[in-house]
């Protein structure tokens, strides 16, 4: 039955993101408005670099953002009514050079807007050459969007207990890194009390997780803090591999971290939220059934608790 409200949920999503495919932003925080940590290596304004090929994704137009040279927090809440307390950041991918703003950002904020999760939608620096552990700009702007949400939580009404990551690609990679590194003390970045750790995290297709030796990349190497994990990937992914959450799943069972994995036969890379005829379309509703499984909507319990 649990299962059978989410399909209706995601379903009612699917018509809502057709008719407005994005929410009212309520809020939008410089994650440095004192200046970034590190010099701009940026030239030029923010642009949408897709070739014309790329403007569509499963039928409708789609928006990507490169040159990000000033990081921001953009925040969806939830109507009053149906807010639960749970919230999200939410990291577009785009292998580290542009975001998928739209169909991995607004997109998903509309969703969980729909099932009442608040969402703060992280445009992070780009492009950059190199992530962690080579380039730390990244996972320093993860951190900050982190603190800034858990900071403003009695204000938006977020239970800061509450409060995961979702990354989609190059975005799955920078949550798999807050989540191993989330007390990392970046040099030019003034220490901060806050905790930076997701309590949970959606990996959707990522990318740089599995290594040249077939085992998980150190940097991304769960620990016993490692939060409950959901992971989604095709067979036929031809970006980033299907292996990548393969071994990643494995990584988080050997280092006892509750885990949830699902690989469908089709689907290739980048979809997003985009229904199409597949049936991987539907994950959003095997991951709200998911957050109820791990406590984070439903019933309080601890969150994860097996």
């Amino acid at each position: 039955m649990k299962l059978w409200k989410a399909v209706v949920s995601w379903l009612c999503l699917v018509v809502l993101a057709a008719a407005s495919p994005v929410l009212a932003q309520q809020h939008t925080l410089q994650l440095w408005p004192n200046g970034n940590p590190e010099p701009s290596q940026v030239a030029g304004p923010e642009i949408d670099p897709s070739s014309e090929a790329e403007r569509l994704r499963a039928g409708r137009p789609t928006h990507r953002i490169t040159n990000v040279s000033h990081p921001t927090l953009g925040v969806y809440l939830p109507d009053p009514a149906t807010n639960t307390g749970a919230a999200a950041l939410v990291f577009p991918g785009g292998g580290y050079t542009r975001l998928a703003y739209q169909h991995e950002g607004t997109e998903v904020c509309t969703w969980l807007n729909s099932i009442g999760v608040s969402c703060g939608l992280v445009k992070y620096r780009v492009p950059e050459k190199q992530h962690y552990p080579e380039s730390t700009e990244n996972l320093e702007d993860a951190q900050q969007a982190m603190r800034l949400m858990r900071s403003h939580a009695a204000e938006w009404h977020i239970d800061p207990h509450r409060i995961g990551a979702i990354g989609f690609s190059a975005g799955g990679h920078l949550a798999a890194v807050l989540s191993a590194h989330a007390d990392f003390q970046g040099k030019n970045v003034p220490p901060s009390a806050i905790n930076a750790r997701p309590d949970f995290q959606l990996i959707i297709y990522p990318g740089w997780l599995r290594g040249a030796d077939g085992k998980v990349e150190p940097p991304v190497r769960p620990i016993a803090d490692t939060p409950p994990t959901f992971l989604l990937q095709a067979e036929n992914d031809t970006t980033a591999h299907v292996e990548t959450s393969l071994v990643y799943f494995q990584a988080l069972k050997d280092a006892n971290v509750v885990a949830e994995l699902h690989v469908f036969t089709e689907g290739g890379h980048g979809f997003g939220l985009r229904a199409t005829e597949l049936p991987i379309s539907h994950w959003p509703a095997l991951a709200e059934t998911w957050l109820h499984t791990i406590h984070i909507l439903g019933p309080t319990a601890a969150v994860g608790q097996r």
